[in-house]
């Protein structure tokens, strides 16, 4: 088939490899600029020069409505669009112009985690498992019926950067083989199960900044899921940024105000978590290793001197 690929960062460049090592011809490929989002900066392989060491037309852009564009995917005569990590709406008379609309590649279950970062919202829900759907595109964004989906488990000590590489690797599969059904003649796909769905938005600076009236065992895996490179989860210690680099939830109950420095366990710091702390009925989250505001890294027994005190959610 004749493919247009719209897509991304190293999602994008992953399917559009696919599409170069399979039986189908890349006649276009759409992708965005670069961006200084610190998300964007991530995984960033670029599609656009994968593209043209390919000797394939290569459109740069945010938004993909303008009358140039339209034009060249008509000249391009697309039997189907694949698009993975395009970040912006995709309008209809695009989706529905090739003779086989357009599939999208996402990198969760759906139909639960449509939208944005759905493997670091995952692990810090506490799913057990994560993965790659083939979909087709429909006026709803990632709502369309199901054409392949694979799906890998959530390991006990898994970082939101290991589950990248699980599921990234997915995507040639998936890929592939959804688009040799659609060669096939298949159109009879599976519906999404809408009352499953769910959509999150963009993680920001914000979404990594700790809350203590959390769980200690929610507060632990956000600490995996914003394992490097991405942003680590940060708190506030006498007014200055701490970054949490690791942590485990505490074998021991402490009761008292969320976010006590409370005690010293193992080789961490215990401190006072959830918002019903104050029954003693809860785990703390036990911080092994931290980075400080200019930039030191240290075991947090190291950096924690003194038991007493608070982290807090603002300076």
């Amino acid at each position: 088939m004749r493919v247009v690929m719209f897509g991304y960062q190293t999602w994008g460049h992953r399917t559009l490899q696919a599409l170069l090592d399979s039986e189908h011809d890349v006649v276009l490929v759409v992708t965005h600029p670069k961006s200084e989002h610190a998300y964007e900066k991530i995984w960033s392989d670029s599609v656009a020069d994968l593209a043209e060491a390919h000797g394939i037309p290569v459109l740069l852009r945010n938004r993909p409505d303008d009358e140039e564009l339209f034009a060249r995917l008509q000249e391009a005569d697309p039997d189907i669009i694949v698009a993975n990590n395009w970040r912006t709406w995709i309008p209809p008379r695009i989706f529905n112009l090739p003779r086989h609309g357009t599939l999208n590649i996402h990198d969760s279950l759906l139909p639960k985690y449509a939208g944005f970062s759905p493997i670091i919202w995952a692990m810090i829900n506490g799913e057990s498992e994560v993965g790659v759907t083939a979909h087709m595109m429909n006026d709803e964004l990632d709502a369309g019926d199901i054409v392949g989906q694979e799906a890998v488990a959530i390991g006990p000590k898994d970082t939101a950067t290991d589950l990248f590489h699980k599921t990234v690797d997915l995507i040639a599969p998936v890929t592939v083989t959804a688009l040799g059904r659609i060669a096939a003649g298949e159109t009879e796909f599976t519906p999404q199960d809408r009352s499953q769905a769910s959509f999150f938005h963009k993680r920001s600076d914000v979404d990594t900044r700790i809350d203590w009236s959390w769980p200690a065992e929610d507060l632990e895996r956000l600490v995996r899921a914003q394992s490097e490179p991405y942003p680590s989860a940060y708190t506030f210690h006498k007014g200055k940024r701490l970054e949490i680099l690791a942590a485990v939830v505490s074998e021991g109950r402490y009761g008292g105000t969320p976010g006590r420095i409370f005690y010293r366990e193992g080789e961490g710091v215990a401190i006072v978590a959830g918002a019903d702390a104050r029954t003693g009925r809860n785990h703390g989250l036990a911080i092994t290793r931290v980075r400080t505001e200019d930039g030191r890294e240290l075991a947090a027994t190291d950096y924690f001197t003194s038991m007493g005190g608070y982290l807090t959610t603002r300076p």
